[in-house]
């Protein structure tokens, strides 16, 4: 893979994915969803497919972080049922990987953002979310979890662009702020560490990407930290409208590339 190592990007290209790791660290403690801004920068300083292998390693420095924050948070039983159909998401995402151009990537994952965004905002104009998520107890919401396994396991896999997904199901589940974020720390710690031999086998992350990770993981932090302080301050309407906010802009900026 012709990844880009330190040494070959300018001063201002550097500046560019050091404020994108920085916004990942934010994403993970705060407004989850809001690292597809971080996507778009790394696609266009790094080659397409490259990018995705060096912002895999910036986005799991994130969910430690976003683990050892929120731990206390998460709702186990969600997690369990989501993922098998997330390890079939991966799976088919790989073999999609294979043979679809970074164009095909980039219009099939903008549409599924912008179709789950739609569909949550309908869901939620009709009922209020519940203070404990019990959606997974009916046959339809077994259907449900499953469906966005699938789509968050793909377009995980495809282009590190999972989280609008799973945002959208965790809101649409009933999950208050607490309770998303934990859920969803674990969730994509376990999942994006068990992408990383699908991803080297890819040659998506090899020695020049690490290296480069090496020198933007440490934005990654103060990011995190100032999304902890930040969503303290978010009350939980404007909480939900920022998350699904960052997915509508996630979605178009991946169609309109």
């Amino acid at each position: 893979m012709n990844t880009m190592t330190l040494w070959h990007i300018s001063l201002w290209e550097f500046a560019a994915l050091a404020a994108a790791a920085l916004l990942v660290g934010f994403s993970k403690t705060a407004v989850s969803g809001a690292n597809t801004v971080s996507l778009a920068i790394f696609a266009a300083v790094l080659p397409a497919r490259a990018s995705t292998g060096v912002l895999l390693p910036i986005l799991i420095v994130g969910d430690v972080l976003a683990v050892l924050t929120y731990r206390r948070h998460a709702h186990w039983p969600t997690l369990w049922k989501l993922f098998p159909a997330v390890a079939a998401g991966v799976i088919v995402g790989t073999v999609f990987l294979m043979w679809a151009d970074d164009q095909i990537v980039r219009t099939s994952i903008g549409a599924i953002l912008l179709l789950m965004a739609g569909v949550t905002i309908w869901r939620r104009r009709k009922t209020e979310a519940d203070d404990e998520p019990d959606s997974l107890a009916t046959r339809t919401g077994r259907v449900k979890a499953r469906s966005y396994g699938v789509l968050g396991g793909f377009t995980t896999m495809v282009a590190n662009a999972g989280g609008p997904v799973m945002s959208m199901y965790l809101l649409s589940a009933g999950f208050r702020k607490l309770g998303f974020l934990g859920t969803s720390a674990f969730f994509f710690l376990i999942v994006n560490v068990s992408k990383v031999p699908f991803s080297v086998g890819l040659g998506l992350i090899d020695g020049n990407s690490l290296l480069l990770d090496a020198a933007l993981a440490a934005f990654v932090i103060p990011g995190a930290f100032i999304g902890k302080w930040a969503v303290n301050r978010i009350n939980q309407r404007l909480f939900e409208q920022l998350v699904i906010a960052a997915t509508v802009v996630g979605g178009a900026q991946l169609l309109l590339r």
